[in-house]
């Protein structure tokens, strides 16, 4: 028995679909296309503070969804603390970047009384739904998955069932990690998935997982589906290099500290990280990615922070192409430092004493979120025969 099976599908005309998207036949869409209320639901990783590239990247644009949502849409944002353990994770460390990113998420501007925020591992059904969707997932389809290859820093081309130096690295948990990024998000009847154009395979996964489960139980339903069928909500590209290797993604795994700036780093954090932020020795600044990536990436900055100091990141470096590299540092250091104050001061005040109001928002984002899972769940058990 398998939930996949093959499919034809055309994207919408009226929107343009990125190459990642087409390759991977995803179905990208754009919020209140449809008649019924959106749900729309993402997840992080527990990594503690969340850097520049967490923020820009996603963390902002969630606030930007929750703010400009229609009323009767539901928004759900997990911390995918079950994810994280797919590596090796010391159990207080966890522990700590759990309350951390909590923290983190409330602090950039997400509501709990508009959203829906809580941990994974407290919403028991997402283990129960991945286990139920593994029975039918391909181990042939789930070989061809990027996830497991990249973190083991195999070659594309690599297979489960050949021999490999490295196969015992390669764990149940990580392999089947789409399996369960497929239940996180079929779990709540989510309409929507904002992610990156990186993304999409695994999203396009969950669609199929979805469409070839309602295939096999519910065929010959006229009511709502068992398993709705998300799409794609691409975000807009935020890159943030490493300010150490602009080659690079900012990145938590950088070993040096000073390549990545926190969301709640102070303002002499950040100007020490940024006066040590790789450059180049060509004389004043211009936006040039492939011949000046450290500067390429410090205009790239100063504009996501200030949209509305020019129209585009090579304008940006136009207006301040006779800055010596100290004085374009300065002011960037600056612009992040009043782009992120209110977050830092948010987030300081949560995790100050107790941190019981941090602990209430928990357990009530769980509660929400477990009594839309187990909706779910009843109408899966039930359609298996394993309802009463």
């Amino acid at each position: 028995m398998s939930f996949l099976r093959p499919l034809q599908r055309a994207a919408p005309s009226s929107i343009r679909i990125c190459k990642s998207c087409r390759r991977y036949g995803s179905s990208v869409s754009v919020l209140n296309d449809n008649r019924k209320p959106n749900v729309i639901f993402s997840g992080i990783q527990p990594t503690g503070v969340p850097h520049l590239g967490n923020y820009l990247g996603a963390l902002r644009q969630w606030v930007k969804l929750q703010n400009d949502a229609s009323p009767d849409t539901t928004l759900l944002f997990s911390i995918v603390d079950l994810h994280a353990i797919t590596i090796k994770q010391d159990p207080s460390e966890l522990a700590r970047w759990r309350k951390e990113m909590l923290a983190s998420l409330l602090a950039v501007g997400l509501d709990p009384k508009r959203c829906i925020i809580f941990t994974q591992s407290s919403v028991k059904q997402h283990a129960e739904l991945m286990w139920i969707l593994s029975c039918g997932a391909s181990m042939g389809y789930l070989g061809r998955m990027t996830q497991w290859k990249s973190k083991l820093s195999l070659p594309a081309n690599a297979s489960p069932l050949e021999p490999a130096s490295n196969k015992d690295a390669l764990k149940l948990g990580l392999f089947s990690y789409p399996v369960l990024q497929a239940a996180d998000i079929l779990l709540y009847n989510t309409t929507h998935v904002p992610v990156g154009e990186d993304q999409a395979q695994h999203l396009e996964f969950s669609r199929d997982l979805a469409i070839g489960f309602n295939h096999l139980y519910a065929a010959d339903s006229t009511s709502q589906p068992l398993l709705t069928v998300p799409q794609t909500l691409l975000s807009p590209a935020k890159r943030v290099m490493s300010l150490a290797e602009p080659t690079k993604k900012m990145s938590k795994s950088d070993p040096k500290p000073k390549s990545r700036i926190l969301i709640t780093d102070s303002r002499e954090e950040i100007h020490s990280k940024l006066r040590t932020a790789l450059t180049d020795s060509i004389e004043g600044v211009s936006y040039d990615r492939e011949k000046r990536p450290g500067v390429s990436n410090l205009v790239d900055l100063m504009y996501h922070f200030d949209e509305s100091a020019a129209t585009s990141p090579e304008a940006l470096a136009k207006n301040f192409k006779d800055l010596s590299m100290r004085a374009l540092k300065e002011k960037v250091a600056d612009t992040i430092d009043i782009g992120i104050r209110d977050i830092r001061g948010a987030y300081e005040e949560l995790m100050r004493g107790d941190q019981k109001q941090l602990l209430q928002h928990a357990e009530q984002g769980a509660e929400r979120a477990e009594e839309i899972a187990e909706g779910t769940m009843k109408r899966v058990r039930s359609a298996m025969g394993m309802g009463w």
